[in-house]
């Protein structure tokens, strides 16, 4: 089967804006979609990360970035807009890839609730 560019999306919610939570939530919420989508770093274009503007201790990006976990995969850190009713404390993301599969999006903790839909097929 041949390669393909799928998006794979995936969410995680920390308890608190705390650094160390921060960063520990971001690298497994990338090191599940890694694995569940057996995916390698030369398959990953770029990684797109965003997150709630309650998120303030540390960026998500830097600490997917320092956990080595990519290589030097490009990410790109943006803030979500405030909208009311919002799931607080969260942290998206979004990896461009090549894969012969189809995707399989994550969604971890508090963050199940965005789509349920998914998380009844994987989790």
């Amino acid at each position: 089967m041949a390669k393909k560019i799928i998006a794979i999306r995936g969410a995680t919610t920390v308890d608190s804006n705390v650094a160390d939570q921060i960063a520990s939530k971001s690298v497994e919420l990338v090191k599940a979609i890694v694995k569940e989508n057996n995916l390698k770093p030369h398959d990953i274009i770029s990684i797109t990360i965003s997150s709630t503007a309650d998120i303030t201790a540390v960026y998500p990006a830097k600490a997917i970035r320092e956990s080595g976990l990519l290589g030097d995969t490009p990410l790109f850190s943006c803030l979500e807009p405030p909208i009311d009713g919002a799931l607080p404390l969260c942290i998206r993301v979004m990896l461009m890839c090549e894969s012969e599969r189809e995707a399989k999006h994550i969604y971890l903790h508090g963050a199940k609730a965005l789509r349920p839909d998914i998380c009844q097929l994987n989790h």
